[in-house]
Formats: structure tokens, sequence, C-alpha cells
């Protein structure tokens, strides 16, 4: 550890990475690999981004300490009948600019979060139409029966109607083509922390907010954030004490942390996957060089075979330290696919198999390929994409790793400008919905497909995967995801990886509550005396 203190001294983090303030008692300063990609609510949506956003906006639910979803904005809601909701509103709640909370911003906030460049518009139009009754009462209208209403609604942040006309953000942030808007850097909610101060990838601050309606179970009064990238750099600032919490760790250091005086690790499963995607709809790679200017992910074989490649224990192993689950399956619970052993087993690692693929496909001969990847969003994420790289050069695929930080790669992504990349799907529900539509759909309209980057179509799968979000019938429901999660499965739009484990490192003062879905709570943190 002494190597490890040494780099906080050169790098003088007590002076760059934190103010004077923290110092206080109940100043929480915590760190991360990346930094919040937009303060903007409905821009995008990413756990980083939804965590720190979360601090200040609130939605109609919320999640407890067990995830189960509970009151928040909302008092109480009630099913009128199949396709019609009624929703009851807290009432005198504020926003932090002293606005009342009302219906009319309800009304507002889900309508704005459809927008096109909102990345959760297929979660907003999954709640119907809202419609303000009174002041404080909003009833939502489906065109067709939506099995998980609730959990739609919860994801969705609620902002003032009248600071957002204020303030001209009444849409979202166009992110992928690097809009600039006041939301992205500014903020008003009516959540229990305020953002102080936006400092995108240096700091970002928050203080509590006096006007909160609700209960602090922690004793946070200030809470600073801090991006830093390089894994060392941030886990010397946590054992020297610069900072109290960092939630990525590196794996390979976490048994090192675990023998280090002041400092404890929390450690448990996160309802997330990590996969491969490609591009199947060019006729010829963006980034790559392929024989005859073809385009092989076209072809089952080569994406079957760029599977079988894959040695998941090693990386398993020798990456992640055991820190992942590796799975066959592609929602971010094997909750998602009833546990159903068939949907989450794996193909087995066969480089003899994968060749015989690849030479039967017209590639024996391989070619070459750039892959995308980010360095500062998953656990090990580029190391992961080398080890990749490694494994598919047995099968001459010559794998140009293209790694970046999220703010690059994401709009990236959304702009569809990729061959190869790798990407996660997860969050707090653990219905397979939330990666049936958004995520494995023919893409479309209304925010359907939104995160297919690899373009990929499968009419039969889509037809499945769209009758099972509209049917109310839990036996019939469960049949029809499975049906539709082994046609996907069948054809390897996408490569699964595994389910990640979430190690956060903690110094021995600080407790905190750690969470499958990887969200940070402020209002449960305590900070005691050292």
């Amino acid at each position: 550890m002494a190597a490890a203190l040494g780099i906080a001294a050169t790098l003088g983090l007590g002076l760059s990475l934190v103010p004077a303030a923290a110092a206080q008692a109940q100043t929480l300063r915590w760190a991360g690999a990346g930094d919040m990609q937009t303060a903007d609510p409905h821009s995008q949506n990413e756990i980083v981004t939804n965590a720190m956003n979360g601090q200040v906006y609130e939605r109609l639910t919320a999640r407890d300490k067990s995830l189960n979803i509970v009151p928040s904005l909302a008092t109480e809601w009630t099913q009128v009948k199949p396709t019609l909701w009624r929703v009851k509103l807290r009432q005198g709640v504020k926003f932090q600019d002293g606005t009342p909370f009302s219906a009319d911003d309800v009304v507002f906030s889900v309508n704005r979060a459809k927008d096109v460049n909102s990345n959760i518009a297929a979660y907003a139009q999954a709640v119907g139409t809202p419609r303000k009754v009174d002041d404080f009462t909003v009833e939502f209208q489906l065109d067709q029966v939506n099995p998980i209403f609730l959990q739609h609604l919860d994801l969705i942040f609620i902002m003032s109607k009248r600071w957002s006309e204020q303030h001209k953000v009444t849409k979202p942030q166009n992110y992928k083509d690097k809009d600039e808007t006041y939301a992205a850097t500014h903020s008003n909610g009516t959540g229990p922390f305020e953002m102080t101060d936006r400092q995108p990838g240096i700091r970002t601050t928050f203080k509590r907010n006096p006007s909160w309606w609700g209960k602090f179970d922690g004793n946070v009064q200030e809470a600073v954030f801090t991006p830093i990238a390089n894994d060392s750099t941030r886990l010397a600032a946590l054992v020297s004490g610069e900072v109290d919490v960092v939630l990525d760790p590196a794996p390979r250091d976490l048994n090192k942390l675990k023998q280090t005086s002041g400092v404890k690790v929390l450690e448990g499963p996160e309802n997330r996957v990590i996969f491969i995607g490609m591009d199947q709809a060019r006729d010829k790679l963006l980034y790559g060089k392929v024989p005859g200017d073809k385009n092989p992910f076209k072809d089952a074989r080569v994406r079957q075979a760029l599977y079988q490649a894959i040695d998941i224990n090693a990386i398993r192993v020798k990456l992640m330290n055991g820190l992942s689950i590796p799975t066959g399956g592609l929602t971010p619970s094997p909750l998602g696919a009833y546990g159903d052993a068939q949907i989450e087993s794996r193909l087995p690692y066969d480089v003899a198999a994968a060749r015989k693929l690849m030479a039967d496909a017209g590639y024996g001969n391989g070619f070459e390929v750039t892959l995308d990847c980010t360095n500062n969003r998953y656990v090990n994420d580029e190391k992961i994409c080398l080890a990749l790289a490694s494994m598919w050069a047995q099968l001459k695929v010559k794998v140009n790793v293209n790694a970046q930080p999220r703010t690059l790669m994401f709009p990236k992504l959304e702009k569809m400008d990729t061959s190869l990349y790798m990407f996660g799907w997860g969050g707090v529900i653990t219905d397979a919905e939330v990666a049936l539509t958004p995520l494995m759909r023919n893409r479309g309209d209304k925010g359907v497909g939104y995160y297919n980057f690899g373009n990929w179509k499968d009419d039969k799968f889509d037809a499945l995967a769209a009758s099972s979000s509209t049917e109310a019938d839990i036996k019939k429901r469960e049949d029809l995801v499975k049906a539709a999660l082994r046609e996907f499965k069948a054809q390897n739009h996408l490569i699964p990886l595994h389910r990640q484990m979430i190690p956060w490192a903690t110094r021995q003062n600080v407790t905190v509550q750690h969470r499958a879905d990887n969200w940070f709570e402020l209002r449960w943190v305590t900070v005691g005396a050292k």
C-alpha cells in the first residue's frame, strides 16, 4: 500500500480532487472511473447518469433498500381497468426553486420523456397518455395492456414544467449531436439533494435539500463526486483518505483492499449483462477489411464462430478475479428468463468448431474489423475487449480495439457508427420487457429497438416480443417471453459474455447501502467519526 500512498502524494490529490469543504464532517467524497453524461434526466439512460440525477430528481415511485416499489411523488395508484391507471400525487411538495409540484409537471415530464432525443422514450410510451384530472390526480390511458406499468413508471424522472419553459429545455438534450442546453449542466428537482456545482469531467457537488419532503436515513450534508479514470489513482485516493467511497475498484485490487486498514469492501451481483453486438444490416462494414467487401456478420455462422471462440472462463478467472457469472442469457437477471436453464446456457467454447464455421461461411482466412468499447463504464471493459481480440485472432480475425470514454462511445453507438461493439444492459428491473423492447426488437418508432445498434431484423422474434409486452395472462406471457428469447438466442444476434459482480470500496467510517442495480443513494449514507 505504500506505493499507492506514494501515488496520491505525487499527484497532489488533496488539492486537485476535492475542495477545502470536504474536510468537514458529514461531507461525503466519492469517486468512479467515469463521470455522469448529462444532468438532463431524460436524455441518457445509463446507470451512473441516472443515479446521480436521481439524487436531485424524483419519480412517482421509488425503490426501497430491498428494491421494492414504494410511494414517492405519488402516494397511491389504482388500476381502474386493464388500460387505465389513476395516480394520486403527494401534496405540499416543492421543486428546489420553490415552485409547487402538481399534475401539470407529471403530464409535462412523461410527454417530454417520449421525445425522439430521450433515451427512455420506449418506457415513457409504455405508460400511455397522461391526463390531468385535478392538481393532484393523473390518469394514464394505455392503448393496450402493460403488464409492468408500475415498473415503467418508476423509470421516469419528474421535472418542473415552469422551470423547463423558463430555461427553454422543454425537450431533452440531443446528446449524440453534442447539443448544449441549460438542463445539461443545471437541475431543479424535488429530491433530497440539490446539485450546486457541475464541472463535467472534473467535479459535481451536491448539498442536502432543506425543503425535501422525505426522511433522511443518513447524515450527509454535502457530497462531492470526482471522476478518476486511472484505477491505481482511484485506489490511492481511497487508501489515503482523499475520497470516502469508490464505486468501481478494479477486481485485481480487491484482495489488497480487503487487507488494508481503514478500508472495507462490499460485493454483490449486479442486474447487468455484458455482451457483444455486430452490424447485421449494412452490405459492407464501416470499419473493416473483408474479402469481397462483404459484411460477415450477416452470416449466422460467423456470429456463432465468434461466440464459440470466446474462452469465457479465462475472462472470469484471469480478468474478473471471479467477479462475473458467465451466461448465455441476455436479460439483466436470470429472473427475466424465469430461470430457464436452456435460455441461460452458453454455447460451448470450441475453437475447432468455430474455425469450421468460419470456413463454411467463406471466411477461413478471416477478416479485419474494429471493436468499439468503453474504457470507463463496465468492469474491466477495455481489458475484456483486448482479450476478445486475442481470442478471435485464433480465427484469423484481426480486431482493432477502439477503447474510449463512454461520453464518446455512447453517442457513436446512437448514431450507429459502428461495426462491432461491446455493451451492457441492466438496472433495477429484472423483467425481460426492459431488454426485449428497447434493446432486442427491430428498430422502429417510439423508442422500440432504439438500442439495437446492430440493426438486425428478426420478424419472428419481434412478433413474439411485441405480443409478450401486452399479454395480461401471467402464464401466457411467460410462454411468449421464453419463446422470444429462444428465437433470439438461436440467431446469435448478440453474443452474451457475463453478468458482472459489483464491488464497492469505502472508508471504514462510512456506511452505505449496496444495491443490485449499482445505484448509490446519498440519503442512506452515514459518515462517522474518523
